[in-house]
């Protein structure tokens, strides 16, 4: 079919729009295969361009006095967390527009979204699509001789989550990782995320395939064992409670035996909620969402509902332990596996929050771009999945969760308690957050690298990074304030300390123009006043030094956290 088929009304004068923070809007509503155009004559109002992609939810409301005259009132409630209304005119009207948006905000066909039709009107200065490959990226290490680059996963039958170029032990041959493939769930078998500086590795993979009777892979164990170096110790952080893991033996899956891997000490932490993936995680947002539109009622019944959303419990539950994963690197200088089941969702968020708090490359904005390429994209999170819905949808299903979104706000509760240590500011990270779900770019459409091969991405779309790249776009993300750190940034992960993100949440609830202009202010006086630079140069220093001196407390104080285990 073609986008015409859908599109019952594609023009309808005297549609009133109402958007928040603006007074309503008599104008002409045009409907496009992907875009909503609401224009008006009026001067100095800006146009609406809505990207149909953007739209989460729809629903309609019929006037009190419903007579053969009256149209009725459209809501789209979007994945921005903007609420749009729509009056529309007349019945006939507004059924047609109504059927309209909807049918063309639930297409789920990945070639029909606007990134195969976007054709960029400006020149680009580098493919975003070659920019973090796995050769560049882990150059430094295949240049030793601890690490080699392996093409086993070429064709993807290895593991069609995974890239098809990976970075393994040079000690492990391609068949001894095939053998280890076959012993982990979905064939994701233990690979490098990270190198710390002390030489220390990060691993990620998925759960073991026990098949009840505690089968044993001596190709596994040798991948294992072959990252110990002379520490001759590691850590497994299985993210799920024992409970959980007692329950995914009985579905053939489960833990390392303690008696084959004796080399590995193993922690449980309880991220059961983000392991399942049941839709839990995405009901509790859609609850804290509907919080922050809720502006009449009381401040006590406001927090208490906040609270009850549990989502800064998940935000701080992925902090506990990120820094537990990156204490057992820094100070114990001891190889971590990250797993869950699939090793996917919080075997993700763990081992990327772990770099941002380790890594000062990570807080950069191409390395920031890098490890979402590297410990997301690259390593198979299923975008095209978990962001087909979001929060306002009534079509929902287990696959959907906002774990990405959880990953940013952890770099935003980050970024609050060490603001001069990012080169960026905050609002990249939302920029990032709705690229994710609704964009003009290709990056993020497909479930891992296969499929967007298949889909020709590289080809048929343009990259988000080539367009976030362009001097004129990054620039205004970049931090007045940034001073480079290479120290770990150890976050107290206090429920006092956890802020809820303002900025993205309550943007479209609470005019935030005064801030912005605050902002603007205090990046003009920074670049127009060298003294005032000088001094803000010399407190980021005073405020490193502090840094250094709390971090070498962390550590002496959170050594209980390894003795959870």
């Amino acid at each position: 079919m073609e986008f015409v088929d859908f599109i019952t009304t594609p023009k309808l004068d005297g549609v009133i729009l109402h958007t928040p923070f603006h007074e309503a809007i008599d104008g002409t509503l045009c409907i496009t295969g992907h875009h909503l155009i609401l224009s008006t004559r009026k001067e100095n109002i800006q146009e609406l361009w809505l990207l149909i992609q953007c739209i989460d939810a729809i629903e309609k409301k019929q006037p009190v006095a419903n007579t053969p005259q009256s149209g009725g009132t459209i809501i789209l409630k979007c994945k921005d967390f903007r609420l749009l209304q729509l009056d529309i005119p007349t019945p006939y009207d507004f059924h047609n527009i109504y059927t309209s948006i909807e049918r063309l905000s639930n297409l789920d066909k990945p070639e029909l979204m606007y990134p195969f039709f976007y054709r960029p009107m400006y020149t680009i200065l580098e493919d975003g699509f070659t920019l973090f490959r796995p050769e560049t990226e882990f150059a430094k290490l295949t240049a030793s001789d601890e690490w080699r680059i392996s093409y086993v996963n070429k064709n993807y039958t290895v593991c069609r989550s995974y890239s098809s170029t990976l970075v393994v032990p040079k000690v492990i041959d391609d068949n001894t990782i095939i053998a280890a493939a076959g012993f982990r769930e979905g064939g994701r078998f233990p690979i490098l995320s990270y190198r710390h500086e002390n030489g220390a590795v990060l691993l990620r993979s998925s759960q073991p395939l026990l098949c009840n009777n505690n089968k044993k892979s001596a190709a596994d164990k040798k991948m294992l064992d072959s990252v110990l170096g002379p520490c001759k110790k590691g850590y497994i952080i299985d993210t799920r409670s024992p409970g959980l893991v007692s329950h995914s033996k009985g579905k053939g899956g489960g833990t390392e035996p303690d008696g084959h891997y004796t080399q590995w000490k193993k922690i449980f932490k309880n991220l059961d909620k983000l392991v399942k993936c049941d839709g839990s995680v995405l009901e509790h947002f859609g609850k804290l969402i509907e919080a922050c539109n809720d502006t009449g009622i009381t401040t006590d019944k406001w927090l208490s509902r906040v609270e009850s959303s549990h989502w800064l419990t998940h935000v701080q539950n992925i902090l506990s332990t990120a820094c537990l994963v990156a204490q057992c690197l820094d100070k114990d200088g001891a190889p971590v596996l990250v797993h869950d089941s699939s090793g996917l969702d919080a075997t993700l968020l763990v081992t990327s929050v772990a770099q941002v708090i380790l890594n000062p490359d990570c807080r950069t904005v191409r390395g920031l771009q890098a490890l979402i390429e590297r410990e997301w994209l690259q390593a198979g999170y299923p975008f095209q999945t978990r962001h087909l819905k979001f929060c306002f949808s009534t079509i929902k299903s287990k696959n959907q969760q906002p774990t990405f979104l959880l990953f940013l706000d952890c770099i935003h509760q980050l970024h609050y308690q060490f603001p001069y240590s990012f080169e960026f500011t905050t609002p990249l990270l939302i920029h990032i957050f709705e690229n994710s779900y609704y964009s003009n770019f290709g990056t993020f459409i497909g479930n891992n690298e296969c499929e967007r091969k298949e889909l020709k991405l590289s080809e048929k779309t343009t990259s988000f990074w080539s367009y976030l790249n362009r001097p004129d776009v990054i620039t205004t993300f970049l931090n007045p304030m940034y001073e480079p750190n290479k120290a770990a940034i150890w976050p107290s992960i206090a429920p006092v300390s956890l802020v809820l993100w303002n900025e993205l949440f309550l943007r479209w609830v609470i005019d935030q123009k005064h801030q912005r202009r605050a902002m603007v202010k205090i990046e003009q006086l920074i670049q127009n006043d060298k003294d005032l630079r000088s001094k803000v140069i010399r407190m980021r220093k005073q405020l490193i030094d502090l840094q250094k001196e709390l971090q070498s407390q962390y550590l002496d104080n959170e050594n209980l956290l390894l003795d959870e285990g």
